[in-house]
C-alpha cells in the first residue's frame, strides 16, 4: 500500500517533464549543425565492439571465462564497457521507437523525420507536415 503513494509524485514529475529531440545517426553520417539540449545518439555495431573487447576467446569455456576475467582487469575495461552499454542502449532505444532507418530525427518520442541530421531542417519538415494535416 505505501508503495502506490511512492509512485505517484514520480508519475506527476515524468508527466511535466518535456520531450527531447533525439538524432539517430551513424559514425558515417555526420551531424550537420549540432544545437545544445539535442542528444546524439550514434549507433554503433556493437558485434564489432564486442569483437575488439574480446577478439579471441578459447574455445574451452574455462579458459573463455579466464581469459575474459582478465581482459576485464585491463585499465581502459570500465571505458569500453560503458561505451558497449551505450551501444546497446541506443540501439534498444531506436529498436523500441520503431526506427527504420537512419539517420533519423525523433521529435517527442513520437515523430520521425529521416534522411537528415539537420536538427532545424528536420523539423521544418515536420512542421510542413503538420501544417498539412490541418
Amino acid at each position: 500500500m505505501r508503495l502506490r503513494f511512492l509512485f505517484i509524485p514520480v508519475l506527476f514529475f515524468a508527466a511535466g517533464t518535456p520531450a527531447q529531440t533525439v538524432i539517430y545517426t551513424t559514425a558515417q553520417q555526420p551531424i550537420i549543425n549540432p544545437e545544445p539540449g539535442i542528444l546524439v545518439q550514434v549507433l554503433e555495431n556493437v558485434s564489432e565492439l564486442e569483437q575488439l573487447l574480446f577478439p579471441v576467446l578459447s574455445q574451452n569455456p574455462q579458459q573463455a571465462e579466464q581469459q575474459a576475467h582478465l581482459r576485464m582487469q585491463q585499465p581502459d575495461w570500465k571505458t569500453q564497457e560503458a561505451r558497449l552499454t551505450r551501444a546497446y542502449q541506443s540501439l534498444l532505444d531506436a529498436y523500441t521507437l520503431g526506427i527504420k532507418k537512419l539517420p533519423a530525427v525523433v521529435f517527442d518520442d513520437r515523430y520521425v523525420v529521416y534522411g537528415t541530421t539537420d536538427a532545424e531542417l528536420a523539423q521544418q519538415k515536420l512542421d510542413d507536415w503538420r501544417e498539412q494535416q490541418r
